[in-house]
């Protein structure tokens, strides 16, 4: 009954003590509480929220419903970036060797696709042999012996966090403030960083449609950080199109290989040194925003950053070598390609629709069930701003399934608006 009692009060708009808040979800880690019953709090959360108080209990029970890793033993600054998800975002296989070679220790914790967003892990996955599945003992030790270590989550790391988010994705309880700020910060608290950057995304294919709820959601990540003894920053980026060329999971990879050896899309390179310049002054590593971007582009320039990658790759298992000749690796098999059907000037991108059909395509998950085709992939070749002529190429969508690539490209044929005017999109916006 007391549990039930919560759900009714929350029903209410009324808080709940930190104390009540921990029986609460222990008793559902432990299965004395039903999906049904912890499904109705999540939605009472999405309707009424929660107190500072109330959030900030709330990630502390998260925290401590698994273990907490500890790295001040290290000599190193400890870093970590988090991203709120986006299409073509693959600025964490980036940064991570780009930090660690800078001299960061990165303990990172990711996650797999979700919706129309793709996943680091599965992006990590479709390196031939690459493990993300290291024991908390391995993935610690990894980062003490090389500085860097990229796993998904484990049941040891916040398992209370771990079951509500599979219960939150079944039942539309995602894009709640509190439960968002929970969830990342619970994740990185229990990493036991020094320091972290957030890149919380606003636009139509990012969770946060506008600028005033990614503030409003970057005002609660940077508070729970600090809160708990993290420096936090928070860097504002565009979605309003996607970021890179290419989206997807192996072809990600090899755009990531591209930009680790100082090349790849100004785009990607460009938030990525954003990002990564705040955790370098965060640690003391450059005085400021100048002095790390000369050091952060060296590390670029002399293969620094690629060597820390590939030395990472190896370490958990997976075949460097495919870095070499990374176009005879997963050769799709089928393609198409979406052309523009009037001429004039890119003003619209539907990026959240583009992810979609990304995921149609086999780089995410429809369905619980579905596996990730680590050949399916899609090629941008234009960024809002544009001029195209009829029959130009806007996108290339492939994978090994004809039948998803052609319910892909379906989706594909709608996503782009063609107008009289050229606009542009601005792809970093204020942080804090």
């Amino acid at each position: 009954m007391a549990n039930l009692e919560i759900v009714y009060r929350k029903q209410k708009g009324l808080a709940a003590s930190k104390g009540e808040l921990e029986s609460f979800i222990n008793n559902y880690v432990n299965d004395q509480i039903s999906d049904s019953e912890m499904t109705e709090w999540l939605k009472a959360v999405c309707i009424h929220g929660m107190t500072a108080e109330e959030l900030s209990g709330f990630i502390d029970i998260m925290v401590h419903s698994g273990r907490h890793m500890d790295f001040s033993h290290l000599d190193s600054f400890v870093g970590d970036k988090h991203s709120t998800g986006g299409v073509g975002d693959k600025i964490s296989l980036i940064i991570a060797p780009l930090l660690s070679a800078a001299g960061i220790a990165v303990p990172m914790i990711s996650g797999r696709a979700l919706g129309h967003t793709g996943g680091t892990l599965d992006k990590l996955e479709s390196i031939p042999g690459f493990s993300t599945n290291l024991s908390l003992t391995q993935f610690q030790k990894q980062v003490e012996t090389i500085g860097i270590a990229m796993i998904g989550q484990t049941d040891d790391i916040c398992p209370a966090d771990k079951k509500m988010y599979a219960l939150r994705d079944a039942t539309g309880t995602v894009e709640s403030f509190p439960l968002i700020v929970g969830s990342i910060m619970s994740k990185k608290i229990a990493e036991g960083l020094n320091g972290l950057v957030l890149d919380v995304k606003c636009g139509n294919g990012a969770f946060m449609k506008t600028y005033r709820d990614a503030q409003i959601l970057g005002t609660l990540l940077k508070e729970s950080g600090e809160n708990s003894g993290i420096i936090t920053d928070v860097v504002f980026s565009n979605m309003n199109q996607p970021l890179g060329q290419f989206s997807g999971c192996w072809c990600e990879v090899k755009e990531a290989l591209e930009c680790l050896k100082g090349n790849g899309p100004k785009d990607t390179l460009e938030l990525t040194l954003e990002l990564a310049s705040r955790l370098m002054v965060q640690g003391k590593l450059a005085e400021n925003f100048i002095e790390s971007r000369a050091i952060l582009n060296t590390l670029l320039d002399d293969g620094s950053a690629y060597s820390k990658f590939v030395e990472m790759v190896k370490v958990q298992g997976g075949n460097s070598d495919s870095f070499l000749k990374p176009d005879y690796v997963h050769i799709p098999s089928d393609e198409l390609i979406v052309a523009s059907q009037k001429s004039g000037f890119v003003e619209i991108m539907d990026t959240y629709s583009i992810g979609i059909a990304c995921a149609l395509a086999g780089c995410g998950y429809m369905k619980s069930n579905d596996n990730i085709d680590p050949t399916a992939g899609l090629e941008c070749f234009v960024k809002v701003g544009t001029e195209v002529r009829v029959g130009d190429p806007l996108f290339r969508i492939f994978n090994s399934n004809k039948s998803k690539l052609v319910k892909a490209e379906n989706k594909l044929k709608k996503v782009v608006t063609i107008g009289e005017s050229q606009k542009t999109e601005q792809l970093i916006f204020n942080s804090n």
